[in-house]
């Protein structure tokens, strides 16, 4: 089992940043791949960016690409998401995901933790 906690959520200024963060507990935090998905409201969840176990390959939608990063710290069990210019349509809860595998996926049903979301909202 493992646990996985969000934090770093809020309301922000277009263009602003914030860096969500996702603790986890439990079994070895190192096996996992792990993503962060975003819904937003009436939408389904959907990948906006994903880590291998070691944090050597990394994946980020096109839609944030050059203004999101991923990263992990495995010494700390903890995965990153910094934001940067944020824009209207980055307002959505923002979930942190477990996978069993060293291999990051795209599709959330291939994850088998998750934890509780953080709502970002970025106002214009």
């Amino acid at each position: 089992q493992v646990q996985l906690v969000e934090s770093g959520g809020g309301l922000v200024q277009a263009g602003g940043s914030l860096r969500l963060a996702c603790a986890a507990s439990g079994r070895t935090f190192s096996a996992y791949a792990m993503g962060w998905f975003g819904q937003a409201a009436g939408k389904e969840r959907e990948v906006v960016a994903a880590i291998s176990s070691s944090g050597g390959r990394t994946y980020v939608t096109d839609s944030v690409k050059g203004r999101f990063t991923i990263s992990r710290d495995n010494a700390k069990n903890t995965v990153y998401l910094q934001m940067n210019n944020l824009k209207p349509e980055d307002t959505a809860v923002y979930y942190c995901a477990a996978r069993g595998s060293g291999s990051y996926s795209l599709w959330s049903a291939q994850y088998d933790y998750w934890g509780q979301g953080t709502q970002v909202t970025v106002s214009s």
